[in-house]
C-alpha cells in the first residue's frame, strides 16, 4: 500500500465515523409526525417589538417582559452595541429597538449596560439615523412624530396590476407589511409610555432632499404631496380603502394565525386590524397571538429562563434538507424515518392559488411553502428541494407520490421569470424603482430571480429528465450569465458565494454541463483559493456589502458542506476535498452535530440575517454521504 492509498483511507475512515455519527443524531431530532424544524434565529429586534407590541395590545406581563429582557442583555456587545448577527458589527436601529425595550423591562437609563448602549448610539447619529421601521415604533408611542415619517396611503389597495407600486409589485412579504402599514400610519395611534428618549437624540438635521432629477428626489417631493393630501383626504375614498385593506389582511391570515408565516406582517396586520376595531378576543387577533405564542423560544440559563421569538420557522425546508441528507447518507429509501418524512411532506403541498396567481393567472397550484402554515406563499425554492428528496424515496403509494412530484414540477417550471431566471416566491417581481421610495430604506421588498434558487430549480428539472427542456435550458443560460467575473456566484438566501457555488456547480453538473468546463473550473478554483488554513470553509456576512469579505470568515460546519457540494458534483476528490472532509471530523461533537453560533442564512443581503440551527448537520450529511458514495 502507498502513502497515498493510506492517507485516502483515512480520510474515508474519518468520514465514515463521522457521517454515522451525524446521522444517528439527525434520526434523533425527527418529530414523531415526520418533520424536522430547527430553530430560525435571528436579532433581537424579534424581542424587542415583541415586547412593544405586547405594551401596545395591554397584554405585557411581568413574566414574559423580565425573560425577553434577560436575552436581549445577553445578546449585547462589548461597546454597548447589539448586531444583527453573531460576531458582527453593531446596528444602530437594533441597539435602538433593545434599548427601548430594556426601558420597557425597568431597566434604568443611567445603568452601565444602557449608559454605554446611549452612547454608541449618539456616536451613530443617534435616533434620527435609524430606519424608518424602527421610527414607526416610537412614532406608535409618542417617541417619534408621524408627520417626519414617509406617508403610507391605504388608496395604495386600488392601484391597478399593471400600475407602478400596486401591491403585487412588492416581494411578499414585503406587501403583506406594506398594506397593514397603511391602516396603522393613517391612523397614526400614541399610546404614550412612562419613559422618553430625549437621550438618544443627537440633535442631528434631517438629511437634505435629493436632486429632483434623481427618483429618490422625486418621490421624496411625493411623499409631501401625499402628507399634504392626508390632511384632505376625500374620506369616502379613504374609508373605503381602509375597508378593503382591512378586508385584503384578513382574507391572508394563515390556519395558525399567522400572516406569511414571518414576523413582519403578522405584527403589522395585529396592530392594523386592532386599530381599525378587532378587540383582541376576536377571532383574526386571538388567533394572531395565539400563533406568535408558538413561535417563542424558552431556554434555561444559569440567570433565569430567556425567552426569545424566532422570526420565522422552517420545518418544510428543514425537512427536505434533512430527508435529502439521510438519502445521500446511504438510508434505504424505504427506511421509516424516511417514509415518515415522505408522509408528512405529502400533507404539506399546497395545491390552492394564493398570491403568485395574480401574475400566472393560468398556472395550475402546486408546491410547497417553508413553514407549518403558509398556503398562501408556497416557494420555487422549497419546492425544488421537496421533489429532489421526494423522488428518490420508495413510497408505498407511489402514485400519490410521483402525481405530487409532477404537479411540482410544473408549478415550478411555469413560475420562470422572463429573463430565465426564478426568484423564489412571484415571478417578474423586478420592479427596482421600489427602492427609491422614501420608506424602503430596510431589506429587499423585491423578489428578483436569484442565482442560488435558479439553481435548485435547475438541478430539480435535470433530477427529473427536463434537461433539455426549454425552461431548463433558459435556467442554465442565466446561471452562466450571471456568474461572476472572480467565478463565483451571489448567493441571494444563503451566505453567500460559497453558497451560490455550493448551489450552482451541482446544479450546471447535473445540467449537462462538463465538469472540465471552463465556467466550472473557475468556481472551483475560487473554492481552492478561499479554503481557510485550517481546511474548512467560512464566509462572513459583511460579504454583502464589502467584496473584501467574500469567501473570507471562520471556518463553519454549513459552509464547509457547501463548499464540498460543489466540489464533489465536480468530480474533485482532492487534497482540498479531503481537508474539507476532515475539517467536519475534527470538529465534529461527541453529540454527532457541530458547532456554529456563525449566521450562515440570509433573509435581506445586508441587512437581515439568520442562523439555521439545522444547516449544521443536514448539509454535513449531504456533503460526507457524497463523497463516501464513490
Amino acid at each position: 500500500m502507498t502513502l497515498v492509498d493510506s492517507v485516502s483511507l483515512d480520510v474515508h475512515a474519518s468520514a465514515r465515523a463521522t457521517l454515522d455519527r451525524a446521522v444517528e443524531h439527525l434520526r434523533l431530532l425527527q418529530d414523531a409526525a415526520g418533520w424536522w424544524k430547527g430553530e430560525l434565529e435571528t436579532n433581537v429586534t424579534m424581542d424587542a417589538e415583541d415586547l412593544l407590541l405586547r405594551e401596545f395590545l395591554g397584554i405585557r406581563t411581568a413574566i414574559e417582559t423580565a425573560a425577553a429582557a434577560r436575552w436581549i442583555r445577553s445578546q449585547q456587545r462589548d461597546d454597548g452595541s447589539w448586531a444583527n448577527y453573531y460576531g458582527g458589527p453593531g446596528d444602530l436601529s437594533t441597539t435602538v429597538e433593545a434599548w427601548v425595550a430594556l426601558r420597557l423591562a425597568g431597566d434604568d437609563a443611567s445603568a452601565p449596560h444602557m449608559a454605554a448602549a446611549n452612547e454608541w448610539i449618539l456616536a451613530g447619529g443617534g435616533v434620527e439615523r435609524t430606519r424608518v421601521f424602527t421610527r414607526i415604533w416610537l412614532a406608535l408611542f409618542g417617541l417619534w412624530s408621524w408627520d417626519d415619517l414617509p406617508s403610507l396611503p391605504p388608496e395604495i389597495v386600488y392601484l391597478p396590476r399593471w400600475f407602478p407600486f400596486n401591491v403585487y409589485d412588492w416581494a411578499c412579504w414585503a406587501r403583506q407589511t406594506i398594506v397593514p402599514l397603511t391602516i396603522v400610519a393613517t391612523l397614526r395611534p400614541v399610546r404614550p409610555l412612562p419613559f422618553g428618549i430625549d437621550e438618544l437624540r443627537s440633535g442631528a438635521a434631517p438629511d437634505p432632499l435629493l436632486p429632483l432629477r434623481s427618483w429618490g428626489g422625486v418621490f421624496q417631493r411625493i411623499d409631501k404631496a401625499l402628507h399634504a393630501y392626508a390632511r384632505h383626504a376625500f374620506q369616502p375614498l379613504r374609508r373605503r380603502a381602509m375597508r378593503r385593506c382591512v378586508q385584503w389582511i384578513l382574507d391572508r391570515q394563515e390556519a395558525d394565525g399567522s400572516w406569511g408565516g414571518i414576523q413582519p406582517p403578522w405584527v403589522y396586520s395585529l396592530l392594523a386590524l386592532h386599530l381599525s376595531g378587532h378587540p383582541l378576543d376576536s377571532p383574526a387577533v386571538a388567533a394572531g397571538l395565539r400563533g406568535l405564542d408558538g413561535f417563542l423560544v424558552h431556554e434555561p440559563t444559569p440567570h433565569g429562563v430567556v425567552r426569545r421569538l424566532e422570526a420565522c420557522q422552517s420545518p418544510v425546508w428543514d425537512t427536505g434538507l434533512a430527508l435529502t441528507a439521510l438519502l445521500d447518507a446511504g438510508v434505504p429509501p424505504d427506511d421509516p424515518a424516511v417514509a415518515r418524512a415522505a408522509d408528512w411532506l405529502l400533507g404539506e403541498e399546497i395545491t390552492v392559488p394564493g398570491d403568485w396567481s395574480v401574475r400566472r393567472p393560468e398556472l395550475a397550484p402546486g408546491g410547497w411553502a417553508f413553514e407549518f402554515a403558509n398556503d398562501g406563499y408556497p416557494d420555487t425554492d422549497d419546492t425544488a428541494e421537496v421533489v429532489l428528496a421526494l423522488r428518490r424515496v420508495e413510497h408505498p403509494d407511489r402514485a400519490r407520490l410521483r402525481a405530487a412530484v409532477d404537479r411540482g414540477v410544473r408549478w415550478t417550471a411555469g413560475m420562470q421569470s422572463r429573463d430565465g431566471g426564478w426568484g423564489a416566491f412571484d415571478a417578474d417581481n423586478t420592479r427596482e424603482l421600489a427602492y427609491k421610495l422614501p420608506f424602503c430604506d430596510f431589506g429587499a421588498v423585491i423578489d428578483p430571480p436569484s442565482a442560488d434558487v435558479t439553481a435548485h430549480v435547475v438541478e430539480m428539472l435535470a433530477a427529473e429528465g427536463l434537461q433539455d427542456s426549454p425552461e431548463a435550458l433558459r435556467g442554465v443560460r442565466w446561471l452562466l450569465d450571471a456568474q461572476e467575473p472572480d467565478g463565483s456566484w451571489f448567493g441571494r438566501w444563503g451566505c453567500n458565494y460559497v453558497y451560490g457555488i455550493g448551489a450552482v456547480v451541482p446544479a450546471l453538473v447535473a445540467a449537462g454541463l462538463a465538469p472540465t468546463d471552463p465556467r466550472i473550473r473557475r468556481a472551483l478554483d475560487w473554492l481552492a483559493a478561499h479554503q481557510n488554513d485550517d481546511g474548512g470553509w467560512g464566509e462572513d456576512m459583511r460579504s454583502y456589502d464589502d467584496p473584501a469579505w467574500a469567501g473570507r470568515g471562520e471556518s463553519t460546519a454549513s459552509q464547509t458542506a457547501w463548499a464540498l457540494l460543489a466540489l464533489l458534483a465536480a468530480g474533485e476528490r482532492t487534497d482540498v476535498a479531503d481537508r474539507g472532509v476532515l475539517w467536519l471530523a475534527r470538529t465534529q461533537r461527541a453529540d454527532g452535530t457541530w458547532d456554529e453560533p456563525w449566521f450562515t442564512g440570509t433573509g435581506f443581503p445586508g441587512d437581515f440575517f439568520i442562523n439555521y440551527h439545522l444547516y449544521r448537520l443536514v448539509f454535513p450529511v449531504s456533503a460526507l454521504g457524497r463523497y463516501l458514495d464513490e
